[in-house]
């Protein structure tokens, strides 16, 4: 029976060389010199950190390019609460990974309201699509593509 699995994975490897790539770009320009513009990473989790509010967005701007450069969707980013104070500005940025309960339920809601002959499950933090065919699990993707899902998807394991 033919199956395939959506996820939402981000790869690390690649959010680690951009941030190298952003804090490289933020050392060497000139409106940074002698400033604490940087962007810490660890595990899931991207601390920007800056003298003030207009610079801290500066140091997102880059991330966020550099992340674009390397194929790593925005979308999977969850930015949190913007935190100032006299000498310092600081933000987190959540890498999202996985799919969530209620976004995964969504999907199935979805894809079971668009009366396609496809059995779908939540497994986990990825949601598995089983049919009888491949063109109803193509048909399935082609739904899922068009949703108003906040979040990037991949489709993996796509088998016959």
């Amino acid at each position: 029976m033919p199956s395939f699995d959506t996820v939402s994975e981000v790869d690390l490897h690649e959010v680690t060389n951009a941030v190298d790539q952003a804090n490289r770009e933020v050392g060497n320009r000139y409106d940074f010199k002698g400033s604490c513009a940087k962007v810490e990473q660890s595990e899931n989790q991207l601390s920007l950190r800056a003298d003030n509010e207009f610079q801290l967005e500066q140091v997102k701007d880059i991330l966020h390019r550099k992340l674009a450069k390397r194929g790593i969707n925005l979308a999977s980013l969850d930015e949190g609460k913007l935190e100032t104070s006299i000498n310092q500005a600081r933000q987190i940025l959540i890498v999202q990974q996985g799919i969530q309960q209620d976004i995964a339920r969504k999907i199935v809601k979805l894809v079971k309201d668009s009366k396609l002959k496809v059995q779908i499950s939540i497994q986990g933090d990825k949601v598995r699509v089983n049919g009888k065919n491949r063109d109803d699990l193509q048909s399935a993707i082609s739904v899922l593509k068009e949703a108003p899902i906040d979040l990037p998807l991949q489709y993996i394991n796509f088998r016959d």
